[in-house]
Order: structure tokens, then sequence, then C-alpha cells
């Protein structure tokens, strides 16, 4: 059978068959591998025969890396991923490239879309995959410096407010095709040893946002691969924060789809690999620890990890508030999730009520999201009125936000509300909500 991935790229490249032979030679010589294909292997090749050995492969890929100037994929040449031969790690950005380059494609979004989330993913610990980094240094002609890794922080810091302000909808992709296009030739680039750790560090960071985004949108598989990603970039460039921030993002995504267990196992391992967290981040990393042990029904860890949370916000507040941050807001959010867990509804409903007047007004997906939850656990309570209140202050908001999880809500307070239709206050949000959502969430 035909090899049509590679057939795509040898036309795109514009090579005679002895040009692409004579290539992937020189890449062979360069590496201490003498090699004399000819056209006829290359026509091989297209025909669906494949490259005798791994790293013939790996050299074919590499030629046409470098002629289209752009990063090539073993998926991309019709090749198999290599594997892990236990001495050389795999191709981190490799598998960088592929991931966002299958999230950028609207062709394969139905496909990452059916990934699901695993709860026996085996996550990389800090000692496997700290000084990883040869996976990404392979010494291109292409230099960065430090200036590379600020364009990449800004590009981060702009998706993020992105995200907050109208949700990660459209933003995810922005960031998938900034990943493929720019930040995967810089993680191949040459660079003084600074830079180079610098910049790993920056990807770790938005591949962790990108895999939030991922997870506002209800994608939980494919959540967890740039999740991964990110947990062995931050290991290669020795970054324990953006490590055990991401380890703590992969507990929040396993409890709120209701695995207690792995949600408890991540976020003691977010705790674990932080061992000098400052006050803020000890409230960030054990707030979460406190939300998953009273999923698991242990309400004495819980409360004893709420109340390290709370002392260390006290800590953190005195020193001064820090915007963006973890906050007195979303501690209060995690407060309420722990009350609701161990079965004080109402216990719930204040906290989440004073972690709404608390949020910034800048953080809009998360306040049409928690809004749409404290009204369903107003509802729950028998707070009827209040309810349909806070579901109009959502309501404020929703049609700016492009979220998933505001969808969510929203189809959510639709199914609520319609035994209360006999009611002028539901009455009346119901016939608000009509007008101003999609019709796929109320249909």
């Amino acid at each position: 059978m035909p090899n049509e991935p590679l057939q795509r790229l040898f036309v795109d490249s514009g090579w005679t068959l002895s040009q692409c032979a004579r290539a992937v030679n020189l890449i062979g010589r360069e590496n201490g591998t003498p090699l004399k294909y000819n056209g006829s292997a290359v026509h091989h090749w297209l025909g669906g025969t494949m490259p005798r050995s791994e790293s013939v492969r790996r050299f074919v890929v590499e030629a046409f890396t470098r002629r289209l100037r752009r990063p090539v994929t073993h998926a991309e040449a019709g090749f198999s991923t290599p594997a892990d031969d236990g001495e050389q790690p795999l191709d981190t950005v490799e598998g960088v490239i592929e991931l966002g380059r299958q999230d950028v494609d609207p062709s394969r979004r139905s496909v990452l879309g059916a990934g699901l989330f695993s709860v026996a993913l085996t996550i990389p610990g800090w000692p496997d995959v700290i000084g990883r980094a040869e996976a990404v240094q392979t010494g291109r002609a292409q230099r960065i410096g430090m200036s590379d890794v600020d364009m990449v922080i800004a590009m981060t810091e702009r998706v993020s407010d992105l995200d907050d302000q109208f949700g990660g909808r459209h933003a995810r992709p922005m960031a998938a095709s900034f990943i493929v296009n720019t930040v995967a030739a810089y993680l191949r680039a040459d660079a003084p040893e600074n830079a180079r750790q610098a910049m790993l560090s920056a990807a770790s960071d938005l591949l962790y946002l990108t895999g939030y985004m991922a997870v506002d949108e209800g994608l939980h598989g494919l959540a967890q691969r740039y999740y991964v990603k990110a947990l062995e970039l931050a290991g290669a460039a020795e970054d324990h924060l953006t490590y055990c921030t991401t380890l703590r993002g992969m507990s929040v995504q396993a409890v709120d789809l209701r695995h207690g267990a792995k949600a408890m196992e991540l976020a003691d391992a977010a705790a674990a690999a932080s061992p000098k967290a400052g006050p803020r981040m000890q409230a960030f990393l054990v707030g979460q620890q406190a939300h998953a042990a009273a999923q698991t029904g242990d309400r004495t860890g819980a409360l004893r990890f709420v109340r390290e949370a709370e002392a260390a916000m006290d800590r953190a507040e005195s020193r001064g508030k820090i915007f963006g941050a973890y906050d007195p807001a979303a501690l209060n959010y995690h407060i309420s999730q722990v009350r609701y867990e161990l079965g004080d509804r109402t216990g719930a409903v204040e906290a989440m009520h004073q972690a709404d007047k608390l949020r910034h007004t800048v953080y809009r997906r998360t306040r049409v999201h928690r809004r749409g939850l404290l009204a369903e656990r107003q509802l729950e309570v028998g707070h009827l009125e209040a309810a349909c209140d806070t579901w109009h202050q959502a309501l404020d908001d929703y049609p700016k936000v492009q979220s998933g999880r505001a969808d969510d809500r929203i189809k959510t307070m639709f199914g609520l509300i319609r035994p209360h239709l006999k009611t002028a206050a539901a009455r009346a949000l119901h016939e608000r909500a009509r007008l101003v959502t999609p019709e796929r969430l109320h249909a």
C-alpha cells in the first residue's frame, strides 16, 4: 500500500528521487552511519516499504524537516513513532508537535474528542523526567536567546488572558498553532544553557495552559496528553513550580470527573514535588488536597487540609496580594467544594457565595461557570428565587464566553428550572435564557 503521507511530503519538497536519497545519506554521515541509498530506495519508501531501521526513519524525517524548514514528525511521514530503547528518551518535541498539529486541524477534532480520561495513566515522576533534556536538545543551526523566551512567556500570558475573559474554545487552537509553528522549533534550536532551560520551562507552562483549556472544553483525553508533555518539559527544565502546578491541574481534572482516589494521588504528588513552596503556593496545593480528600470520604484529612490552606492564605495575604495567583476567592471555592462533599449543603452555598464576591472581574469564564454551580446548589437547598437571581447574573456574562463548562452549566440550568416554570421567577429566567443561549442547550 502506498505511503500517502510520505508522498505528500515528497511533492511538497520538490525533490527528485535521487535528491531525496542524497539528503538522507548526508544526514546518515553526519550521525556516523554511512548510507548508500539511491532513487530506487526512495521509490520503494513512497510505495509503502518501510526504511529498514529506526535510525534510517529518523534520518528521513530529519531530511524533510530541513528541506521544508518546519518540524516534520514520524506520523506525518507515515512512520510509526520511535520506541524508547531504554537509553535514548522518546523525542518529546516530536510528541508535542504531533499533539498540537492534531489540535489545530479541524478534521481531527472528532478524533481528539473521542479520547477518554485514563485513571490508569502513568504519571512520569520527578526522578524520571528530570535531566531528560537530551530529548529536546538537537543542536539545530538556529540559535535562540532570552528574548525568544520572553516572547513565549508573553504569548502564554495573552492566551491566558483571552481564556479568562472569553473562554478557551477559540484560544486553545491559537495556542496549539503557536506550539507547532514557533515553540517546537525553539525547543530544537541551539541556545546558551540558561536560555535553553528557560525555553523548556516557558514551553511547559504553555502546554499546561493548553491542557487546562482542553479540560474546559470537555476534551479530557486530549488534556491529559498536554499535561503529560508539560510534565516532561518541566522535568527537562528542572522546573519544580510548573511540574507541581501541572500535577495539581491533573488532580483538579480528576476530582471534577469524580475520580477521587486518582485526584488524591495527584494532589499528594503535586505537594510532594514542591517542598519549598511559599504560603500562597502552599494554599494552592493544600486546597486541592482538601477537595480530593473530601471526595474520597476522608473527613478528618479534608478538614485538616482546609485549616492548613486557610493558615497559608493568611500568611500570603499579609505579604501583599498578587493579582492572578491563588487568592481568597479560589480558597473559598475549595472550602465550598469540601463542605459540599461532606454533606454541608448550606455551608457550601455560603462559601461559594463568598468566593463570588471576592473574585476579580476579569475572570469572566470562571464567573459564569461558578455562578451556575452556585445557583444549582441554591436550588438544591430550596432557595429558588436566589438561584434564579444567580442564574441571571451568569446569563449577563454568558454570551461573551465560549466555554464548554459554561455551556454545561446553562444546559443543566434548563433541566433544573423546567419543573418550576409555574413560578414567576423561574418563568422569567427561562424566557430570558432562551433568547440569549444557543438552541442546542435548551432544545
